[in-house]
């Protein structure tokens, strides 16, 4: 017989979620996802205005969100965000590590220093800074869930985004690692991979029509993700229903990675 708490496994009533990068794209759609789950959401990005309007789409559809805007790339920034989310809602529950940047395309050969000094600093100090600071009240909360934002550029070689995808493959060995040291506590933390998703992150990609043909036939199921694709996989993440799952690195890519084409 199933336990009380595995009744509804996918009810987020009673969470908390702080989900960065949350005023569009995938982040946005996670916010929606886990607000109609039940979740009080934490709207997350560097434009105010961006955070107010997604926070009040949300309220007044009779869901409960605040926003709280940051730049994950400045570590007093990071402090503030935990700090006012824990002054509006008590505590963390569901960290989602979605903000990133990528400030250069082309050869790694030919990447400036700082360009790769912001994306280790966007993509991967942000996200370990976060963790380190929710992990102690998710274990003085009996768990938690850690959901971070990696990508197939992480498995795969790429003359485009090679520095970008360093830094992915960094955040699924920083799941696993983060999963070892605090399973004993009931802290899941696991990344997805998506695929090419349509995005204002990746409309260089997805807006040329050429690329897009390519990766479209290039993918068994013949198109290329949406936000909601992702924010499925981040709700079963951070819901009842993935309680034995910790350490993975799910690809969401529409089969991409497994196909011969």
């Amino acid at each position: 017989m199933y336990e009380d708490s595995y009744n509804n496994m996918f009810d987020l009533n009673g969470k908390v979620a702080l989900i960065t990068g949350s005023s569009k794209g995938i982040g946005l759609a996670i916010a929606w996802q886990m607000a109609r789950s039940g979740a009080s959401v934490v709207i997350s990005s560097r434009k105010k205005e961006a955070c107010d309007k997604v926070c009040s789409d949300i309220n007044e559809k009779g869901f409960s969100a605040v926003s709280i805007p940051c730049n994950v790339g400045v570590k007093q920034d990071i402090e503030d965000l935990v700090a006012k989310t824990n002054t509006s809602f008590g505590n963390v529950d569901i960290l989602v590590c979605n903000a990133a940047t990528n400030p250069v395309f082309g050869s790694l050969s030919e990447m400036p220093d700082d360009a790769f000094e912001k994306l280790v600093k966007v993509n991967i100090h942000s996200t370990l800074w976060l963790s380190k600071l929710v992990v102690p009240q998710m274990i003085e909360n009996g768990g938690g869930s850690i959901i971070l934002l990696s990508s197939i550029a992480a498995i795969r070689g790429n003359a485009f985004i090679g520095g970008y995808g360093m830094t992915k493959a960094a955040e699924s060995a920083l799941a696993r690692n983060l999963a070892v040291e605090f399973g004993h506590a009931n802290v899941r933390v696991n990344a997805i991979s998506p695929g090419l998703v349509k995005t204002d992150f990746a409309k260089a990609l997805w807006n040329d029509p050429v690329y897009r043909k390519k990766q479209e036939t290039a993918t068994p199921l013949r198109r290329i993700g949406l936000p909601e694709d992702i924010a499925g996989v981040a709700h079963f993440l951070a819901a009842p229903a993935s309680a034995y799952l910790t350490g993975q690195s799910l690809v969401v890519d529409g089969g991409e990675t497994i196909s011969s084409l």
